[in-house]
């Protein structure tokens, strides 16, 4: 008889999500025979078993529906390993995909509005591998799922520090200190955002329910109707002439401004109610959502560089975005919105927290070549010369009396394009000193980068045919998770900022940077 070796460890046995899910699985049935139930009432209308057959037909809809759901929640697992996490899913086909812990780069907590009801949550994976999540656990209780969160993260950091010889200093869930907030936004600034977010999207869904009404409503009819309703009453109406013009116009910009202002206002409430960034122990943590409500934790070491935006109006009364750029995936995108709409003094202690500083008052500032501006004027007014010219060739021809006129619109226009090149030099710069690099562009809507230089992984300049002739060229600087490029600088320039970001990077452990 073989003993068994005394150091075997048991194997871990694989969980499943919570049973809920099944209940998440069956409502989704029902909400999809919802619309075959209406389909077979109505095209049965008149036959007195129309709502029985509409009703059967719901009902196997759910039943199936609920069965599927079953199959998969039973054949959905997964397991905590020493080393990984695997999932196995399917319930024809069968698939396992594990990941390792030293490639989770973000463990994140997904509510939409029914499991959220149910106290139930997504968790999902991302290894920033292309794009997405790489694995997704669809649902466990709002307990178990930051149980593994914060289990998959002390593993990793765990794991992290056994490969580079040291222990991890990451405190345990019991030891974390309580987390500091930096930013909110309570329900006077999601008001005063959603004024700042019009849109007329809208409008775009209407025009699509009126189409689709038209086949159970005839809109002709009724736009006869009003016809003949203004027609015996021309002499009222046409007594009031333009009043009647100028007050209709008025009316109908107030109705955009409104339904503009209203769809606006509900996609910030919905999209950023309750918005909460923490600083923690662990990194950055962002909370936000109405009906999907989302639980981000950044690791500081992570975050590669910000950026800080705004639009044409918003800019004049001084709001702004910050963006961290990211290795992992915030809703498809590699940067994190962790101030959608702050003030600069609100967003100061937000990018110090997490290893960067606003430009300060003595900095270096270096604007693009003016050979660039030049260029850049003439191509880009280049276009609306050409078309000038073909144009106005083709109008001498065929209708010159109308030459000035066809010619002046494009003529107009590629001094607009040449003018906004000019302006736009003048608010295109950058700066470089002895820990990170910053860049600027942009008129009615300023935006900045700010890169350390610890974290830059190259540099390199590119340069086109124009560019080797005139002297200049376009600085790229390798930043994981995103792109950092500074174009038009002049050749000399270029080279030392290339030289100083090589000698920082030739400096640096980057081993250390990953586990700090």
């Amino acid at each position: 008889m073989t003993a068994k070796a005394p150091d075997a460890q048991p194997q871990p046995e694989p969980q499943r999500t919570a049973p809920l899910s099944v209940g998440i699985g069956l409502l989704g049935a029902i909400q999809n025979a919802i619309v075959p139930i209406a389909f077979v009432a109505f095209s049965s209308s008149g036959r007195g078993y129309g709502i029985l057959a509409a009703l059967g037909v719901g009902l196997a809809i759910i039943v199936i529906g609920g069965f599927f759901s079953y199959l998969r929640w039973r054949r959905l697992t997964y397991t905590i390993g020493a080393q990984d996490i695997r999932v196995e899913s399917g319930v024809l086909s069968r698939a396992a995909r594990s990941v390792p812990y030293e490639r989770i780069q973000d463990v994140s907590l997904e509510q939409k509005l029914l499991p959220r009801l149910f106290g139930l949550v997504a968790v999902k994976f991302e290894t920033g591998a292309g794009g997405g999540d790489d694995l997704s656990l669809a649902y466990l209780t709002e307990d178990a799922g930051e149980e593994l969160r914060q289990l998959i993260r002390e593993r990793r950091d765990a794991q992290a520090g056994a490969d580079s010889g040291t222990e991890s200093d990451a405190p345990s869930l019991s030891e974390e200190p309580a987390a500091e907030a930096l930013f909110t936004m309570g329900p006077d600034r999601l008001f005063t955002f959603g004024l700042f977010e019009f849109s007329l999207a809208v409008f775009a869904v209407l025009a699509g329910l009126a189409q689709y009404a038209d086949g159970f409503i005839e809109i002709g009819d009724a736009i006869d109707l009003a016809g003949a309703w203004f027609s015996d009453r021309g002499e009222e109406v046409a007594a009031l002439g333009a009043t009647l013009q100028i007050l209709s116009a008025l009316a109908g910009l107030f109705i955009v401004f409104i339904v503009g202002s209203a769809t606006g206002m509900i996609r910030v409430f919905t999209r950023e109610w309750g918005f909460l960034l923490e600083r923690t122990a662990r990194g950055f943590r962002r909370r936000r959502g109405l009906f999907t409500r989302t639980d981000v934790v950044m690791p500081i070491h992570r975050v590669q560089g910000v950026t800080i935006g705004t639009r044409a109006l918003r800019y004049r009364f001084g709001w702004h975005n910050l963006r961290f750029v990211s290795l992992a995936q915030d809703a498809g995108s590699s940067s994190h919105v962790v101030a959608p709409f702050a003030k600069m003094e609100e967003i100061r202690p937000i990018i110090a927290a997490a290893g960067f500083d606003l430009p300060s008052d003595n900095a270096e500032w270096h604007r693009a070549s003016k050979r660039y501006r030049t260029d850049s004027a003439i191509v880009d007014s280049l276009v609306f010369i050409i078309t000038a010219i073909v144009t106005g060739t083709a109008t001498l021809l065929y209708a010159p009396e109308w030459f000035l006129f066809v010619v002046s619109i494009p003529l107009v226009l590629a001094l607009i394009a040449a003018g906004a090149n000019l302006l736009a030099w003048r608010f295109q710069r950058h700066a470089l000193d002895a820990s990170q690099i910053v860049s600027t562009k942009g008129v009615l809507s300023p935006r900045s980068q700010i890169a350390t230089r610890l974290k830059l992984h190259s540099a390199e300049i590119a340069q086109g045919p124009i560019a080797r002739l005139r002297g200049y060229g376009t600085v790229h600087l390798g930043l994981a998770g995103g792109e950092f490029a500074i174009p038009g600088v002049p050749l000399d320039r270029a080279r030392e900022v290339r030289r100083e970001v090589l000698k920082t990077i030739a400096a640096t452990d980057f081993s250390d940077i990953e586990t700090s």
